[in-house]
């Protein structure tokens, strides 16, 4: 079987490994047919990834047909069959842990992601656990691809208990900024976005229907006091991955207000103890997503919900994208999302 290896930084290569076998109880093998290209990707190429070990093959964002199904190992399995259209769900957790038990499978102590701790779907077929895949009667596999990121968004998002009326700010337009602007929107907030980039901002204004953007600057406090008439934003999402941004939001949350640090940093956070507690500010962490959000999301996109038009920014075959991904990493390009088409 043909495909993509990432063998260090910089370095991608075709190379042939070995045929998938057929699955076993509990397992189905699966067609890639689209593979998503994230910030995950895009570090690792870079070589600043912290889970990254080298070679790996890339791909934990997958639009997939399923080829072949073992035996249900248990009857909690979905109904699966051959020809269905599924997006995966590419958290290998362990099910019998605590937080397994209490349904926080993103927080397993032993967790792999496909394509980050394990070898992913850069390639034309994976064996994979069958109560990992979330079908769709009706969505392309390009949005099938989609859902892994937009799950991002829509756990963070969860964490945070948005309440219609309230002034929420979305610090950092990427991928995944943009996967919480769309769930946060569900919920009838007065929506903020601001981020160092112009060119994702009008993205914001252009395809979010965001009306109110704004740019980082010294004076941010200030702004923000002016934009929400003084009450400050009652919830912040910080998707920057940018350690500076992150100590930041300590002085621009309102009073009771909530941050989610979306975007994880290999580095210490810096908590002002005496505006922390004077204001009683709730903190929150996120951390990929679940079965559950691969559920709603679906269901969302089928209903109409969520729209996926403006995300596909940029696409590549498999046979050309070794050479397409290094442009990717160029802000002037104005990536997105980039997908990987393998097959039809």
């Amino acid at each position: 079987m043909r495909a993509i290896r990432l063998n260090q930084p910089g370095d991608f290569t075709f190379v042939d490994v070995a045929d998938v076998p057929s699955p076993a109880a509990g397992q189905s093998l699966v067609r890639v047919h689209r593979v998503g290209i994230c910030g995950t990707d895009l570090h690792a190429f870079r070589g600043s990834h912290p889970f990254i070990r080298y070679p790996l093959i890339l791909g934990h964002e997958l639009g997939v047909e399923v080829v072949e199904v073992g035996e249900r190992a248990d009857d909690n399995e979905p109904a699966i069959a051959c020809g269905d259209k599924c997006s995966l769900e590419p958290y290998l957790n362990c099910g019998k842990c605590i937080a397994c038990r209490n349904g926080k499978t993103n927080c397993c102590p032993t967790l792999e992601v496909l394509g980050v701790h394990t070898d992913g779907g850069m390639c034309s077929h994976l064996l994979v656990p069958t109560h990992k895949l979330h079908k769709s009667m009706s969505m392309s596999l390009d949005q099938l691809a989609l859902v892994e990121t937009l799950g991002i968004g829509a756990h963070a998002v969860d964490r945070a208990s948005l309440q219609a009326g309230e002034n929420v700010l979305v610090i950092g337009a990427g991928p995944i900024g943009l996967s919480v602007v769309q769930f946060a929107q569900l919920h009838d907030v007065r929506l903020l976005v601001a981020d160092i980039s112009t060119r994702r901002l009008a993205f914001c204004r252009e395809h979010m229907t965001i009306a109110r953007t704004l740019e980082p600057g010294d004076d941010l406090p200030a702004t923000l006091a002016e934009m929400t008439d003084g009450d400050m934003p009652a919830a912040i999402f910080d998707a920057t991955g940018n350690i500076s941004s992150m100590n930041r939001t300590f002085g621009l949350i309102a009073p009771g207000g909530r941050i989610v640090f979306t975007g994880i940093v290999a580095d210490d956070i810096k908590v002002p103890d005496g505006d922390f507690h004077r204001v009683e500010t709730t903190l929150h962490a996120t951390r990929n997503s679940t079965a559950s959000d691969f559920k709603r999301i679906i269901r969302l996109i089928e209903e109409g919900c969520i729209d996926t038009t403006p995300w596909i920014t940029h696409r590549s075959e498999f046979d050309d994208m070794i050479d397409a991904f290094p442009t990717w990493l160029d802000p002037d390009q104005g990536v997105v999302k980039a997908i990987v088409e393998i097959g039809a």
